[in-house]
């Protein structure tokens, strides 16, 4: 027999005090969580956007049957009011597309920064289901496309997006898969690269040749090959939303590791040294064939300038270069 569910986590919960909802991006992990307790959820999608907006289109927020939600549409001025319209959304199960900010009907919900924002409200009737859609696109690192109805609430899954546009009254929904950071070395700042990844939502693996059988204490990777470099590079399988850093402080591997990464779709290679170093490096994967668009893709010295010192200071530097050039899935 299947579990029960509908069963709220708690009793109906008063708004949140402090918006830490707003620190959930990723709602697949919320949603994997919620799917043993409700059936059905509202799910409110940022699907049109005038002028400035705090959040980038296709933005979600999760609202439960008991009040309880999980990420944000705007930097907190709309949250009050979606939830109020999920509530009834999850009641009737009429989808609705709600207008804020400035030339919007709704006097009494304005936006601080000035723009305009659509907001699509849908009842999910099978979480469960749509959990297992979500899951399976990820566990394949593969991105997962829904054209959703704005009359309806219907998505549809799009096997090929490239072969047509959204009809009218359609917004098309990308669920690309997590940004995987890469990371070859052992130091601490390898270490504090891995743990700044995971802080912000990203995926972290770590290549170290010969290195102990164990991954360090307290992070959550995705993979962890102690093999020789040339044997883990071979079989390493990057995508286009992947960075790829060598942290080695080893020329050569340093130069295997770059070669790997040029010859993959990852979005961003990096890595250590000082910019004397920096400068060899790219002499010589020029004098071998890189191309200077090839050259462009690489961080290196790693990490946006902020005169880091100490790991976490230089991990910080590093993962605001990966956020600054990682793939954006809905051009504005």
């Amino acid at each position: 027999m299947p579990p029960t569910r509908q069963q709220p986590l708690s009793e109906p919960v008063e708004w949140p005090a402090w918006p830490t909802y707003g620190l959930i991006d990723d709602l697949l992990p919320t949603l994997t969580r919620w799917q043993h307790h409700y059936n059905t959820i509202a799910l409110a999608t940022l699907v049109d956007i005038v002028g400035s907006s705090p959040r980038p289109l296709g933005a979600e927020m999760a609202i439960a049957p008991d009040g309880r939600v999980a990420g944000y549409v705007s930097g907190g001025c709309v949250e009050g009011a979606v939830a109020a319209e999920a509530a009834e959304v999850i009641r009737d199960g009429a989808p609705r597309l709600l207008d804020y900010g400035a030339g919007s009907p709704v006097l009494d919900v304005q936006l601080t920064c000035g723009g305009r924002i659509g907001i699509l409200v849908r009842r999910l009737n099978d979480l469960a289901g749509y959990v297992r859609m979500r899951a399976d696109a990820r566990a394949r690192r593969a991105c997962l496309t829904l054209d959703i109805e704005s009359a309806s609430g219907q998505a549809h899954p799009v096997p090929d997006p490239a072969s047509a546009a959204p009809a009218a009254g359609v917004f098309r929904q990308i669920y690309a898969p997590p940004v995987r950071v890469v990371l070859v070395g052992g130091d601490p700042v390898t270490v504090a690269v891995a743990e700044a990844a995971g802080q912000l939502g990203m995926e972290a693996a770590l290549l170290r040749p010969y290195g102990p059988s164990a991954a360090p204490p307290g992070l959550q990777l995705a993979f962890y090959d102690t093999r020789p470099l040339r044997t883990a590079l071979a079989d390493l399988v990057l995508d286009d939303h992947c960075a790829l850093y060598s942290l080695t402080h080893d020329i050569d591997d340093d130069e295997a590791v770059l070669q790997c990464g040029l010859a993959s779709p990852a979005f961003r290679l990096g890595v250590l040294g000082s910019r004397r170093k920096a400068d060899e490096r790219r002499r010589r994967l020029a004098d071998a064939g890189a191309t200077p668009q090839e050259l462009a893709r690489i961080d290196m010295p790693a990490g946006l300038d902020i005169g880091a010192i100490n790991p976490r200071e230089i991990a910080a530097s590093i993962i605001a270069a990966v956020v600054a050039a990682r793939p954006r899935t809905h051009p504005r």
